[in-house]
């Protein structure tokens, strides 16, 4: 590793070197895929669930395990989804399985054919549908398309794997449409579907209530934060890779300003890091400069977040970044001059749905650890 470029990395996928730790998800995953598991798994934005995916996709495909996956945020209509999931079939189930010339034919027997766009710099395709074709012929081609990878893979005897990340917006699309998915995939026992989702009580709701289609459909699989203490070995082993330290103190101060946070800590770190001149020891007063510069960062977005939030959640917000516990209890509002207790439960219900706050064993902590540190200096 260079000694002059920063080895942390955030607001990307945490790839190869930069992903640490997950080994036991990892191996769950990939054993779950294997054996055609259908898996949820969800957790607040930025805990890295598409980087876990990404790590499971390179374990996999050497043992000739195919691995397509669509973003439903990037698909707000079921034609725009059809593009996309039209892409990935072609790209990572047809493209490994069919030779060049032959893979548009797998798409012949669809209701609307698609029109294909070669990309004439890097020779990449895409695909478009007609929006206005009628309902029905746009609902019969995504069905059709969502047989498609089991279909190719069953021809060939290989696995394969069908991810969609955000998939909590699948309801804003079209409220029909878990249904129709549903359908489709209680018929491919060989697929293994992984349903990625970042609004937690959505997609609880989604898959734990009896009156949705997917009730009890999949595999519940919540990310939780990295434990410190295997956070700790990571900080300090790529700091020396890349002909710095940092002291012990250091780390543990970080880390517990993150709580082992995946985006925040490689944020954190990587400030930390930028501060830090080569042969030289990170600081725990390094450590204060470097925060200050994520925080002001951050300022323009916390900022967008406080304007948005009515005057009882700020209140519950100052209190939960001074102090994370049960904000309903009678002692706790006494601490911190909390209104009465419909009116803090009110404002809870806002903050866990706008996934601000979370409970985390029996606590009500908030989720963004620089949130909290930015309200402490306000």
């Amino acid at each position: 590793m260079a000694d002059d470029l920063n080895p942390f990395r955030y607001g990307a996928l945490a790839l190869d070197e930069a992903f640490t730790d997950r080994e036991a998800e990892l191996a769950e995953l990939v054993a779950d895929i294997r054996n055609g598991q259908d898996v949820v798994l969800f957790a607040p934005r930025r805990y890295g669930k598409s980087s876990l995916v990404w790590r499971v996709a390179q374990q996999l495909v050497p043992r000739r395990a195919l691995v397509a996956q669509v973003n439903l945020m990037t698909t707000p209509t079921k034609t725009r989804l059809a593009e996309r999931l039209a892409h990935a079939i072609h790209e990572d189930v047809a493209s490994p399985l069919i030779r060049a010339r032959e893979r548009l034919r797998v798409f012949q027997g669809l209701r609307i054919r698609p029109t294909v766009t070669v990309d004439p710099d890097d020779g990449s395709l895409s695909f478009s549908f007609d929006a206005a074709a009628a309902q029905e012929d746009i609902d019969a081609t995504l069905e059709h398309l969502l047989r498609m990878p089991a279909e190719l893979a069953a021809e060939r005897g290989r696995r394969v794997a069908l991810v969609f990340d955000e998939f909590q917006e699948v309801i804003d699309i079209d409220r029909g449409l878990p249904r129709l998915m549903r359908s489709v995939f209680e018929e491919q026992p060989e697929v293994a579907h992984i349903y990625l989702g970042s609004r937690r009580h959505t997609m609880r709701r989604l898959f734990s209530d009896e009156n949705e289609p997917f009730w009890r459909s999949a595999k519940l699989m919540e990310l939780g934060v990295i434990e410190t203490a295997k956070f700790a070995p990571f900080l300090d082993e790529r700091f020396r890779m890349s002909g710095r330290t940092i002291a012990p103190t250091a780390i543990e101060r970080l880390l517990e300003i993150t709580g082992g946070h995946p985006y925040a800590t490689q944020e954190l770190a990587y400030f930390l890091w930028q501060e830090t001149r080569r042969r030289r020891q990170a600081t725990p007063a390094d450590l204060e400069s470097a925060l200050a510069k994520v925080l002001r960062s951050e300022h323009a977005h916390f900022s967008l977040v406080w304007e948005r939030a009515a005057g009882g959640q700020r209140q519950v917000l100052q209190a939960l970044a001074r102090e994370p516990g049960a904000p309903l209890s009678t002692e706790y509002r006494r601490r911190h001059g909390l209104a009465a207790p419909s009116s803090v439960q009110k404002a809870l219900a806002t903050l866990e749905r706008e996934e601000l706050v979370a409970r985390v064993d029996g606590q009500v902590r908030i989720v963004e650890p620089f949130l909290r540190e930015w309200i402490l200096i306000q």
